[in-house]
């Protein structure tokens, strides 16, 4: 059975003008060859579709295109950002703390916890999911080497104020990450408004392809140690055959983004308005986090067990939290960070829309919930 799908802060379906863009790289016919190769046509002609494609993504974020690095993903830049600043600069600079938050995504959480002869600080937010300022500023000093706090969290939506932590960063000389995945297309943002020294990058949550992303380096700010040998490529911070077809889809996706961002968020603003009506309608649902992006909504269900609920509502395709954290039972850590109980961890649902959601399908989605709520409710 084909079902609604509002797991769009997971993955999203690409878009077809991504998918036409991605063709003309593949085929006998197309800019197929090695972007490196650069001893005959093919390889030139590659090279001239990976270098539009770095200068498209880095003007949507008012970069400039020599700092952006290649990855696989924002997994691996959100790795090759922290790992990378610690290799290469925590002797040069006699700094080893990191702070971060115990709302990150696991790939920031994770790395941060594989790191050696490193103290890393994990910073719980307030109630609202929001950092708060003065507890980062108690905790920054001399010895402070890279602070990381998203911009969007992936579970809730919830925005930080990523300019202020910068600002108190930089204050101390450290170094400034933030994983921008959920923004991009989301909020109106350049590298240069939030202050940021690194940030990661993906293609798959704004209907690219999956498996690329890239890495922004502000030039001048700091250094990164590659990570992964083989080739010195990517100004010596990523080796790796470029992958064109996947390179080029990820640009196409952030200019389609950045043109028709403006028209999308209003859709998906009214979108969330009837969600949030209709949550209320039924009762006994709280919102999780302080209103951030508008196309992720996090609501905990009195009464009612989260795995029981989405198994009552085969029509719709809605998540538990993070696609990194499906594997275990356990509630969300960041819904936990938050205060919420485990029972109530236990509770919580993730709502996300996208760019291919439709008007029908949010009637779906409605009408499903409160049915679904209503059955399960009666039944305990």
């Amino acid at each position: 059975m084909m079902t609604a799908y509002f797991d769009n802060a997971s993955t999203t379906p690409v878009d077809p003008r991504v998918m036409e863009k991605m063709s003309t790289c593949l085929g006998a016919d197309g800019t197929f060859g090695n972007p490196a190769s650069t001893t005959h046509g093919y390889g030139w002609l590659a090279s001239e579709e990976v270098e539009w494609a770095r200068e498209t993504i880095a003007q949507t974020i008012g970069a400039d295109p020599r700092e952006m690095v290649w990855t696989s993903g924002a997994t691996e830049s959100d790795n090759l950002a922290i790992r990378g600043v610690v290799e290469a600069m925590r002797h040069s600079t006699g700094r080893s703390k990191i702070i971060t938050m115990e709302t990150e995504h696991k790939a920031v959480l994770d790395t941060c916890a594989n790191l050696r002869d490193v103290d890393v600080v994990y910073l719980k937010p307030d109630a609202d999911g929001v950092l708060n300022l003065t507890r980062l500023a108690e905790v920054l000093d001399g010895n402070t080497l890279l602070v990381s706090v998203m911009l969007v969290n992936n579970e809730t939506g919830v925005v930080q104020p990523i300019q202020e932590i910068a600002r108190l960063a930089h204050q101390v000389g450290a170094v400034m990450h933030s994983d921008l995945a959920q923004s991009v297309g989301k909020l109106d943002w350049t590298v240069e408004t939030l202050g940021i020294d690194l940030g990661s990058l993906s293609a798959h949550k704004i209907h690219g392809p999956k498996g690329v992303g890239a890495l922004y380096v502000k030039r001048g700010a700091c250094r990164i140690a590659e990570q992964q040998h083989g080739g010195q490529h990517e100004r010596g911070m990523r080796s790796g055959t470029l992958p064109t077809h996947q390179l080029v889809g990820m640009a196409e996706a952030y200019r389609i983004a950045a043109e028709e961002s403006g028209v999308e968020i209003k859709r998906i603003n009214g979108y969330r308005e009837r969600i949030e009506a209709a949550i209320e309608a039924i009762g006994g649902i709280r919102m999780n986090g302080a209103r951030g992006v508008p196309h992720i909504v996090n609501v905990t269900i009195d009464g009612v067990d989260a795995e029981r609920l989405m198994a009552a509502m085969p029509e719709v395709a809605v998540s538990t939290g993070s696609a990194c954290n499906s594997a275990t039972l356990e509630p969300s850590h960041v819904l936990q960070s938050m205060g919420l109980s485990r029972q109530e961890g236990l509770s919580s649902l993730r709502i996300s829309v996208g760019r291919m959601t439709t008007d029908e399908e949010i009637d779906l989605l409605v009408d499903t919930l409160s049915h679904a709520v209503s059955q399960l409710r009666s039944a305990a």
